[in-house]
């Protein structure tokens, strides 16, 4: 069937209708095969109208022209026990040709289940008048699975919520950074959130959702509270609810489990990303030993098409509970106390070695070489090789991350940062864009350097820096290895940070593969500054910048020798000895230029 647009006249409208139907099962789907292709094709809808309902409910839509091709749609349908039938409709603009088209209309899944002639066992239910045999637990879970309305029979309204009056027994965090929504009909955004609810199938029933669009930021989460439950045996508590996850931008829903009220328990379940334009049912099953609360939390995308819908909680074998949570004593940690140091004659402007008393120029501090004897000189540096195994970060720090976290009145939770990962803790779908390996043992549990762009916004820089480095040698380098993959890498550099300046060293931005790769970086001779890692955030959070294996190679500075030089030494102006295979390379390798003299 298809509608050739040839006329001139503005706002055509095609409507195309559907023979009506009875009733649908749960699991009814219905797909389509459409064409809609020209430059002012205009759009085209397809209603669900429902006897004895005056207002269509809107099951699909597209708005403009999508090229010359096919395209399938898939409309999730469920339960309608009530006759109904389908409007297409096609507006159609008045400036230029188009063609649009349908074929191949499919329903699937959409009848009601066959009567059976028994249905034995504990986890089957049959059905009261249509003689059916169901699963046990699809009973009182807010769906008429039976057809007959059996299996919704004598439950208990304190353990279920389809939203329709309000909240029932669920609340809202008071420790989050927003609320749910009750709705009916579409989410006020296009290309995300529900159009109808679960319960109805139409645009009369409500359900909860998670606004993404502005104010909302990256990682806001909205918290929903059940009412509190007495200890399950194993598995015997069922939670099930329905969920809508449809938008470029969706992020993340979980659920959790608590038995103490001031925390956020543990994680029971969680989905990732978009999961298409549908509502989907979860069934978790739930121990505890104690008095228990669950917990739903939305987190909201990179963007305003992450729109989260809930619909049809019910909980089935679990007892409520009329008491309270207890809760856990919050702590301060204690102040360290300061290391005394050991009797010395040392000046201010001198480093004094820990174990021994021995004064030593503070230039030697931090300049990777120990020049006490007990290498405390070398103390609180950078590490000359890291590889972040034991979760070790080697000396490196995020200043500005410890400057927040300082004051009390400023969350750090969600700051764009460095921080150490590896693939045993990803999400099934961080790995598009964070390493699954580390570099240095090529597993999984191997541990790395990572700035999380999960956290934070576009445009916003970690940097992760040495302490102050004292003094390095002319051949001084670094070399690391570097993973950047993912389709919204943002950037990452290395600077040089002395007392007055900054300077850039090395720089790489976009997607470099799914591997790591190795980079090396000059430094050369230097005095007092710090080396800075700075990654910036892409458009989303779909990149995060890793590094592993942090070399100085090189680095500790020349020696001036008590000996003279040897036949195959080269002696600077400065009396230092260097191999005279560094003459004339392009390189300061006497601290004062002499061996690159042209008077050689």
């Amino acid at each position: 069937m298809f509608i050739l647009k040839n006329s001139s006249n503005i706002s055509q409208i095609a409507r195309l209708r559907s023979p009506k139907f009875r009733q649908t099962g749960s699991n009814c789907i219905l797909s389509f095969w459409y064409y809609n292709y020209g430059q002012s094709v205009g759009a085209a809808e397809l209603q669900l109208l429902v006897d004895g309902l005056k207002q269509p409910t809107v099951l699909w839509r597209t708005y403009y022209n999508e090229g010359s091709q096919w395209l399938k749609a898939v409309i999730q349908l469920g339960r309608l026990p009530h006759p109904f039938q389908f409007s297409l409709d096609k507006i159609s603009l008045g400036f230029y040709e188009g063609v649009s088209a349908i074929d191949d209309i499919r329903f699937e899944s959409c009848a009601l289940p066959p009567p059976a002639l028994s249905c034995e066992g504990p986890n089957h239910f049959w059905c009261r008048d249509s003689k059916a045999c169901i699963d046990s637990l699809l009973v009182c879970d807010l769906v008429d699975d039976c057809g007959d309305g059996s299996d919704e029979d004598s439950c208990n309204p304190d353990l279920q919520c389809n939203f329709e009056n309000g909240l029932c027994n669920w609340e809202q965090d008071v420790e989050d950074d927003f609320d749910w929504i009750r709705i009916r009909g579409p989410t006020p955004t296009v290309n995300t959130g529900p159009l109808k609810d679960h319960t109805t199938g139409t645009a009369r029933g409500h359900y909860l959702y998670l606004e993404s669009s502005e104010p909302r930021q990256f990682r806001d989460k909205a918290v929903l509270l059940s009412p509190l439950f007495n200890p399950s045996g194993n598995g015997t508590c069922v939670f099930r609810f329905h969920y809508h996850m449809f938008g470029k931008e969706v992020y993340k829903l979980s659920v959790f489990q608590r038995t103490v009220s001031n925390t956020r328990g543990w994680l029971l379940w969680y989905k990732f990303g978009n999961q298409e334009n549908r509502w989907i049912r979860q069934t978790l099953f739930i121990s505890s030993s104690k008095p228990f609360q669950i917990l739903v939390k939305g987190t909201v995308g990179d963007g305003f098409t992450g729109d989260i819908g809930l619909d049809d909680m019910s909980f089935l074998g679990c007892t409520l509970y009329n008491g309270s949570l207890p809760t856990i004593p919050t702590t301060t940690s204690g102040t360290s106390v300061p290391a005394t140091l050991p009797m010395n004659n040392c000046t201010e402007k001198e480093f004094v070695c820990r174990a021994s008393g021995h004064c030593i120029q503070m230039i030697q501090k931090c300049d990777f070489r120990p020049d006490c004897s007990d290498k405390s000189d070398e103390s609180g540096c950078v590490m000359e090789v890291c590889d972040f195994e034991d979760k070790d970060l080697c000396g490196w720090q995020q200043p500005a991350l410890e400057q927040m976290s300082g004051n009390y009145s400023i969350h750090i939770t969600n700051t764009f940062k460095w921080q150490l990962g590896r693939g045993a803790n990803l999400y099934p779908e961080q790995e598009q864009h964070c390493p699954l390996t580390d570099h240095t043992t090529c597993t999984e549990e191997g541990w790395y350097l990572f700035a999380d762009s999960s956290n934070g916004e576009f445009g916003h820089t970690a940097d992760i820096a040495t302490p102050v480095i004292s003094l390095t040698g002319p051949r001084c380098k670094i070399i690391f290895w570097n993973h950047m993959n993912g389709s919204t890498i943002g950037s990452l550099e290395v600077l040089c940070k002395s007392s007055n300046s900054t300077s850039k060293l090395w720089t790489q931005s976009g997607s470099q593969g799914p591997q790591w790769n190795r980079a090396e970086v000059f430094l050369g001779i230097r005095s007092n500054f710090q080396v800075i890692f700075r990654a910036k955030r892409g458009v989303s959070y779909m990149g995060d910048v890793a590094v592993d294996d942090i070399t100085f190679e090189d680095c500790s500075p020349l020696l001036i020798s008590d000996k003279p030089c040897t036949s195959e030494e080269f002696m600077c102006a400065n009396k230092y000895c260097i191999p005279k295979n560094n003459l004339c390379d392009f390189v300061n390798d006497c601290a004062d230029n002499s061996d690159e003299s042209p008077n050689i």
